[in-house]
């Protein structure tokens, strides 16, 4: 595999092993039938996204399998945090493009900016604890099929 859809299989994997373990954790607070169901079906679909995803971390440029199975919340929590700004990011960009309103154009773009810093801020504290290796890719890796295993176990 090449390097640019090594970086999408990263962020797929990343964002549904994150979102698989908070809908396992929170699930059993929804009172909802259908909704409850809803989630269920989720967890499956998300559960089968890993499985496929996870066949071709072997094909990546130098990944690795290896690593500690031992739940990090701080790991979880930060990277939950860094998807939701992440998102955000991208979220306001698309919406600023569907804005003609000038001052809700400015509102969102003010938004955005704010947005940027504080994706900034997450992705610097969890690179500077090692959760977050992005310049380490055969260890960025490894962490993306360690936690999409711990998200499957649940």
């Amino acid at each position: 595999m090449a390097w640019h859809e090594t970086m999408e299989l990263h962020e797929l994997t990343a964002f549904q092993s994150n979102s698989l373990m908070h809908l396992k954790m929170s699930h059993h607070d929804v009172k909802d039938p259908q909704l409850h169901a809803l989630y269920l079906e989720t967890i499956r679909s998300v559960e089968q996204n890993l499985r496929e995803l996870l066949q071709y971390y072997p094909l990546a440029p130098q990944g690795t399998r290896a690593g500690n199975m031992s739940m990090d919340m701080t790991a979880f929590y930060g990277v939950h945090l860094l998807i939701f700004v992440k998102t955000s990011v991208r979220n306001y960009s698309i919406a600023i493009t569907e804005t003609a309103t000038p001052r809700l154009r400015d509102t969102l773009q003010k938004q955005l900016n704010t947005a940027i810093l504080l994706h900034g801020r997450v992705f610097h504290f969890l690179h500077e604890r090692g959760i977050y290796p992005s310049y380490d890719l055969p260890k960025l890796l490894s962490n993306d099929v360690n936690n999409a295993n711990k998200a499957l176990t649940l």
